[in-house]
C-alpha cells in the first residue's frame, strides 16, 4: 500500500487542485459526510464553496489546508482555522476534515489531523476544538488522538439527507 503525502495547499495549488477538491466534497456528502452540505450537491456549488469560502482565508493566512494524496490523487482534506478571535489566540479550530470514501481506513484521517496539529504546535497554539456529528466514525478517531469531549448539542444540524437531525458533539485537546 502506498504511504499518503500531506501537504499544504497553499497559491497556485490551490487553483490546480480545485477540481479534486470540488470532487471530494460531493464524493464525501454523497457517502453521507456531515460537513454542512446537503446531497445531491451540484458541482458548481462544490467550487464555489472552495473558491470563496475557504481559498481567501487560505491565502490571507487565516486557515491552513491540508491535503492528502494517494499516488497522485487527492484522497482527503482538513483545514486548521487559525485566525481567532482577539482574546483567543491561543486556540486553532479543525473543520471539515474529509476522506474520500474509497480511501478511508488507509491512515489519511490521522495523518491529516497529525499535520493539522503539527502546524497548529508550531503556530504556538495550545488549544484546538472541533466539532462532529454525534457518533460519527471521526469522533472515535479524534479520542484515539487525545481530543476530549467537551459537550454534545442535539438536533444540531440537518443530515446530507435534508431530513435527519443530529446533535454535534464539541472536542478540545490541550497541546
Amino acid at each position: 500500500m502506498t504511504a499518503p503525502r500531506i501537504t499544504a495547499l497553499t497559491g497556485p495549488e490551490l487553483d490546480q487542485n480545485l477540481d479534486g477538491l470540488a470532487r471530494l466534497l460531493i464524493d464525501t456528502v454523497a457517502d453521507g459526510a456531515a460537513v454542512s452540505f446537503l446531497h445531491p450537491l451540484a458541482p458548481d456549488s462544490a467550487r464555489a464553496f472552495w473558491q470563496e469560502d475557504v481559498f481567501p482565508h487560505v491565502t490571507a493566512n487565516a486557515r491552513s489546508l491540508f491535503a492528502a494524496f494517494l499516488n497522485d490523487t487527492l484522497a482527503g482534506t482538513v483545514q486548521l482555522i487559525t485566525a481567532m478571535p482577539r482574546n483567543q489566540p491561543h486556540r486553532a479550530e479543525i473543520a471539515k476534515m474529509m476522506v474520500h470514501p474509497t480511501a478511508r481506513r488507509r491512515g489519511l484521517g490521522r495523518a491529516l489531523l497529525s499535520a493539522a496539529l503539527d502546524h497548529a504546535n508550531a503556530l504556538g497554539k495550545t488549544n484546538v476544538t472541533l466539532d462532529t456529528r454525534s457518533g460519527d466514525v471521526s469522533q472515535s478517531l479524534y479520542a484515539s488522538v487525545g481530543f476530549e469531549m467537551a459537550g454534545i448539542i442535539p438536533d444540531f444540524a440537518l443530515d446530507p439527507d435534508g431530513c435527519t437531525l443530529h446533535s454535534t458533539t464539541y472536542m478540545y485537546k490541550r497541546l
